[in-house]
């Protein structure tokens, strides 16, 4: 997905939790902010990550969540060929169903339940769209920094579809990293963890987590207590590094949706822009100038019926790095 928005900074600070467990995590809550992806007919998405208070949760550093989306209403997901450094792009569907093209050579269709994984790396373009058949879309699209050491690796793409795991009133997906006695066969360059978590109505899950780890609770449907610690649908809750043990209670009278990340801190600042990750202004003003000369840098993306993405225009300001808060 591509990242249009004009501003890409939160409005909103995010919220510490009212009444913290004395002797248990501390849950600081992002809340979302409605950002269109343009077009008359906008679908509009909801963004927890990055925002002004933490830029990233392990290398995972976007969180676009979108839908449920009649896409009678708004034309659904149509989003030109567009180029990615620095990063690897996450798809994850709820519903609904999404072509993928890239420069790679890669055509594959994003399913609920399966992970498609592009690694962007020195450069890659794709393109993505809703197929006909999808009459609701709903997923969330992620983005991971890659370390310095890979950002310049070459391009890749990886498609699996996890097995669920079942325990205490919940189903659990896998899909990067370790989790519940799953483990997902896709490479990663940092330690990361990525699941699909539906709780039963009223269900409390304790699992086992990696104290290493910072994780970040995103609450698609119903409403969550983690650690202690109510988040709303669409809200982000994340938790610093020191807990081995991660609870979760759905406190709705209905199944409750949530996607769990994790990762060990990423300790580089990037600079981030529009589908650039960098560590300098230089870096990404050099794959801008790389993309709009039509550069073999991105490649071509083989079979999309249009005219691919416009870089929008750098700012009058040297791009600086996102940091995140010191640790406490």
């Amino acid at each position: 997905m591509s990242n249009v928005e004009a501003d890409p900074v939160a409005t909103r600070p995010a919220t510490e939790a009212m009444a913290p467990p004395p002797d248990g995590p501390r849950v600081e809550v992002l809340p979302p902010r409605d950002v269109p992806l343009g077009g008359p007919r906008a679908m509009t998405v909801r963004r927890t990550l990055p925002q002004r208070s933490r830029t990233l949760i392990g290398a995972w550093c976007f969180a676009d969540h979108y839908g449920p989306d009649d896409v009678a209403d708004t034309g659904g997901m149509v989003v030109a060929p567009h180029p990615h450094t620095g990063l690897q792009t996450v798809s994850w569907l709820f519903s609904g169903e999404i072509e993928h093209r890239d420069s790679l050579g890669s055509h594959a269709y994003v399913r609920p339940g399966e992970l498609n994984l592009m690694t962007g790396g020195h450069g890659i373009a794709h393109s993505e769209v809703s197929t006909p058949d999808s009459t609701v879309l709903h997923g969330v699209q992620l983005w991971v920094a890659l370390p310095e050491a890979h950002r310049a690796t070459h391009r890749d793409f990886r498609h699996y579809a996890p097995e669920p795991v079942h325990a205490d009133g919940a189903e659990i997906r896998v899909f990067l990293g370790s989790l519940a006695g799953s483990t997902s066969p896709v490479p990663t360059f940092t330690p990361l963890l990525g699941a699909e978590i539906v709780l039963a109505p009223h269900a409390t899950l304790a699992l086992a987590v990696n104290p290493d780890f910072e994780h970040g609770v995103l609450v698609d449907r119903g409403e969550v207590r983690v650690a202690g610690t109510l988040l709303a649908p669409a809200d982000l809750g994340y938790l610093h590094p020191g807990p081995d043990t991660l609870t979760l209670h759905n406190t709705s009278d209905t199944p409750a949706r949530t996607v769990l990340l994790g990762g060990t801190p990423f300790e580089e600042e990037i600079v981030m822009w529009w589908n650039f990750i960098g560590r300098s202004h230089d870096d990404i003003a050099r794959a801008r100038a790389d993309w709009e000369s039509a550069s073999d840098r991105f490649g071509a993306v083989d079979g999309y019926p249009g005219d691919r993405l416009p870089a929008p225009a750098l700012p009058h300001a040297t791009l600086t790095p996102r940091r995140n808060p010191p640790r406490a």
